[in-house]
């Protein structure tokens, strides 16, 4: 899966000055583990937000799927993607496409999560990208249609810069592919989304 229209912001988004990253939320949401090669990155996703995106990206996970694959594409200044390549650079059979869920509110910043996708807007599978500097570009509003975000790094973001500042290649007709594969060992759920609390009690009309 080739992603020619997220490669062609890269210029747009280099040239964004950087911008304070928001104010961390509480993670209230499920919580997953991307057990790397290079050490072990945590992210709290936000399934209220981005409802659909994290529904499907967690059927991926419990599925499996994603252990065994790569970070096929790292760009400095930019972003690491991974996902839905295998080390030998073939793509694995997904599920069908998601909705959009760019107009989340969630921006592309540093440490976010966010779904790749080809040029249509609907069009997003299995593979995810981590943001390593502020990408407002990659907006809603600001970049088209957008790439949604829906969860950001809680842990490990060192990790994410170290796999960025490996050395690249092309191979497999793909560009900025790490020279030595950057494996995707497992990916789990470490938090459940907590359960939503019962309402309280209405209180009784006093009686007369």
């Amino acid at each position: 899966m080739l992603f020619s229209a997220f490669i062609l912001t890269l210029a747009q988004a280099a040239a964004t000055p950087a911008t304070p990253a928001p104010t961390p939320t509480p993670i209230t949401g499920p919580v997953v583990e991307i057990t790397t090669s290079m050490g072990v990155i945590k992210v709290a996703l936000d399934a209220e937000k981005a409802p659909l995106t994290v529904d499907n990206f967690l059927k991926y996970v419990r599925a499996g799927f994603y252990d065994g694959t790569v970070f096929h594409r790292v760009m400095p200044g930019f972003m690491v993607q991974g996902g839905g390549l295998t080390p030998d650079l073939k793509e694995k059979p997904t599920r069908p496409a998601i909705r959009n869920e760019a107009k989340n509110g969630l921006r592309n910043s540093r440490g976010t999560i966010a779904m790749a996708r080809l040029n249509e807007p609907n069009s997003a599978t299995a593979q995810f990208f981590i943001n390593v500097k502020d990408n407002h570009r990659l907006d809603f509003g600001i970049g088209g249609a957008g790439y949604a975000v829906f969860g950001a790094v809680v842990g490990g973001m060192d990790v994410v810069d170290k796999i960025v500042s490996v050395q690249t290649t092309s191979k497999g007709g793909l560009e900025n592919v790490p020279a030595a594969p950057v494996l995707i060992k497992t990916v789990r759920e470490v938090r459940t989304a907590p359960a939503p609390k019962p309402a309280a009690p209405k209180a009784e009309a006093p009686k007369p």
